[in-house]
């Protein structure tokens, strides 16, 4: 069964001011592991999800989820509620 992995790298990565290379760097792969991830091409191994996590400081089920993350448009209309 495989299953549908979202995640939130680009988000976390343009509000830290990286760049995919710079990115990639810090988590030691290729820069287009990162497209490949943003897009939802490729799945990242546990190690990948943690590294990925630590670069940002946030638990990895803030960066990965197996439901689609809400738009910041809906987040932001239930904060206002």
């Amino acid at each position: 069964m495989s299953r549908v992995i979202h995640n939130r790298i680009a988000m976390f990565r343009a509000d830290a001011g990286m760049s995919r290379r710079e990115l990639a760097d810090a988590v030691g792969v290729n820069p287009q592991t990162i497209g490949f991830l943003e897009r939802g091409d490729y799945k990242p191994s546990l190690e990948l999800a943690l590294l990925l996590a630590g670069v940002f400081s946030v638990p990895v089920e803030l960066l990965f989820s197996f439901e689609p993350f809400p738009s910041l448009s809906q987040t932001l209309k239930e904060t206002r509620a």
